[in-house]
């Protein structure tokens, strides 16, 4: 799946079958839905593609300071950039690792 399709199933009022679920995650977010991406990105904390996305939700949510931790576990430096550019940067990584 491309970028631009992945960006086309946020027009679809339940996320696709068979996408994986970090994508979900920001599909999720995307929609406004940030409690299903952020129990997404609970599922698997420890593991540093969720950690990552946990600390994109932290931040979305305004809480630096816990976004900020999330950064430090997933050993990721802190996004310096939009919050959509992070969504943007998260999307393309997990599509390329799908």
């Amino acid at each position: 799946m491309s970028f631009e399709q992945f960006q086309e199933t946020l027009t679809l009022p339940t996320p696709p079958n068979g996408l994986p679920v970090l994508l979900e995650a920001l599909w999720h977010d995307a929609k406004g839905d940030w409690e299903a991406a952020h129990n997404i990105a609970q599922s698997k904390e420890g593991t540093r593609s969720y950690d990552r996305l946990h600390a994109y939700l932290h931040r979305v949510e305004g809480d630096t300071f816990n976004a900020g931790y999330w950064y430090r576990r997933a050993g990721a430096e802190v996004f310096k950039g939009s919050l959509k550019d992070e969504w943007t940067h998260l999307a393309k990584a997990y599509l390329e690792n799908a």
